[in-house]
């Protein structure tokens, strides 16, 4: 019997991680015009070319890729007090639905905001879906009145 894991993911699993955000998004949105192989070859060359801003966390059961998150790292403007900033966008968290309700998508949230913790990063933002929202209150997020977007 295998344990359930959460850490970093391997390079050779990055195929593995493209599936689960096809199946994400065909859920959501329904089938695309590309294709699941031609997806799959492109997110895996991008999260090669953006390994140094985004970092991908899984959750595994041996082999098994269940589930995944991003923290997507962006450099501050340096301040006279602090030279070297960066914030953090956590990203793309998603646990196959079988699996769900599980405590996997928390441990997903944890283990990413224990990387920002890390690097330092001064703040970690998510933009969040309605039935997301308490997991991450759950995780220590908070709403913030100063945090503005454009759509």
């Amino acid at each position: 019997m295998s344990e359930i894991v959460v850490r970093p993911a391997e390079k050779d699993e990055l195929a593995a991680v493209a599936l689960l955000r096809w199946q994400w998004v065909t859920e959501k949105r329904g089938t695309p015009d590309i294709t699941r192989e031609e997806f799959t070859a492109w997110f895996v060359a991008w999260a090669k070319d953006n390994e140094r801003s985004h970092q991908c966390w899984v959750v595994v059961d041996g082999d098994l890729v269940l589930g995944m998150a991003w923290l997507a790292v962006t450099q501050r403007v340096p301040t006279p007090h602090a030279p070297e900033r960066a914030s953090g966008d956590l990203q793309c968290v998603y646990v196959v639905p079988e699996h769900r309700d599980t405590g996997l998508g928390g441990r997903l949230i944890d283990a990413v905001v224990v990387e920002a913790g890390r690097l330092g990063l001064e703040r970690v933002t998510v933009h969040s879906s309605d039935r997301a929202i308490n997991a991450y209150l759950r995780h220590g997020f908070a709403v913030s009145p100063r945090l503005l977007q454009v759509e």
